[in-house]
């Protein structure tokens, strides 16, 4: 029985993060964001909106969300899909906390 589990990886801890801000953690050739929200929930996606590729740690954080800061196109944090009449999705990748420290989740180990 060949079992896979989630291969977790420490980027670093909840305070790293202003709340309603990002930090950008390298995987590879890809830019990941790591999103905290006001209610210090934790989310990660690709660090390019599906719009124009602009940089979504720099964005508004809000609502759930974050509006890219090129175009304005507002992104959800949840699932990466963009919002209202948009339409695309950048990449999310999922993430918890344990005790205070953040772990993202980049494949299968």
């Amino acid at each position: 029985m060949n079992v896979q589990t989630q291969n977790w990886v420490a980027v670093g801890v909840l305070e790293d993060i202003p709340r309603r801000g990002a930090r950008c953690v390298s995987y590879g050739a890809m830019t990941i964001a790591v999103f905290r929200t006001e209610n210090d929930r934790v989310f990660a996606l690709e660090d390019k909106c599906p719009h124009r590729n602009g940089p979504l740690s720099q964005g508004i954080v809000h609502d759930g969300c974050v509006t890219c800061p090129l175009h304005n196109w507002v992104i959800s944090l949840e699932t990466g899909q963009a919002q209202g009449t948009d339409e695309g999705a950048t990449a999310s990748f999922p993430v918890k906390l344990e005790g205070g420290r953040i772990l993202l989740s980049l494949g299968r180990a």
